[in-house]
């Protein structure tokens, strides 16, 4: 039985990877900004077969992350899988149109949030002698460039490179870091604006040409990554 700890993972693919871990009979730490976790979510959690817990934490505070990680060890014991999967999207508009708010939530989030993450979790996991790290690549990571999303992308491409840094900084430990690309998921991170409000992107006929054809649930993408990073023996993985 193994320990795992997700960063953002309330909703969408994040919710999706801690429903896969619990069907595997792992122990999982649910994480998400909101105090408590939502009645009906616990409702759907308790049914499947593994143990989890929730903890509040906001990823651009490391002092939020280092309580996600001591009560989850707390709890579990010893982590053996942590996955820093909070993100923050931004409006779908050009870069000169786009608000300092949204940019700093961007680089706090998805930028910091990550190194935040694997600082502690690489710290603690040389203290216990094992553990993997995964981060989340995504559009921009392999230097696509889509027009109104380039902060989003550059965020994703800065994650790219320090993931494959950290497995270099590690190589001579016990720790596996990795990357998993989900490619296309239609969930609200891409349907919503950070506000909450439908996006414009969804009217856009390409984007509903592409999703149409190519876009997997995140329920689909879970299946397909769980049981490798269960199995998972080689640093600098790439799922």
């Amino acid at each position: 039985m193994q320990n795992v700890v997700i960063t953002g993972s309330t909703r969408g693919f994040g919710l999706s990877m801690g429903k896969e871990f619990l069907k595997s009979d792992c122990n999982v730490t649910i994480s998400g900004r909101s105090k408590n976790l939502a009645y009906k979510l616990k409702k759907e959690l308790k049914e499947l077969k593994g143990n989890f817990f929730y903890i509040p934490c906001d990823v651009r505070n490391k002092r939020d992350i280092k309580k996600l990680w001591d009560l989850s060890r707390d709890r579990w014991g010893q982590i053996d899988i942590w996955i820093n999967n909070a993100g923050q999207n931004c409006p779908y508009a050009f870069c000169y149109d786009t608000g300092k708010p949204y940019v700093d939530a961007i680089i706090d989030t998805n930028i910091k949030g990550v190194i935040f993450g694997s600082q502690v979790a690489a710290k603690n996991m040389l203290a216990q002698g094992k553990g993997q790290i995964w981060n989340i690549e995504g559009l921009g990571s392999d230097d696509m460039i889509q027009e109104k999303t380039i902060i989003y992308g550059m965020s994703k491409r800065a994650v790219t490179y320090f993931t494959k840094a950290l497995a270099r900084e590690l190589k001579k430990s016990s720790l596996k870091i990795g990357l998993l690309y989900p490619g296309m998921m239609l969930t609200e991170f891409i349907t919503k604006t950070p506000d909450g409000d439908s996006s414009p992107i969804i009217n856009d006929k390409s984007f509903k040409f592409v999703f149409n054809a190519l876009a997997d649930r995140p329920e689909t993408v879970a299946k397909f990554f769980i049981p490798r990073i269960l199995k998972n023996k080689k640093n600098y993985q790439k799922l």
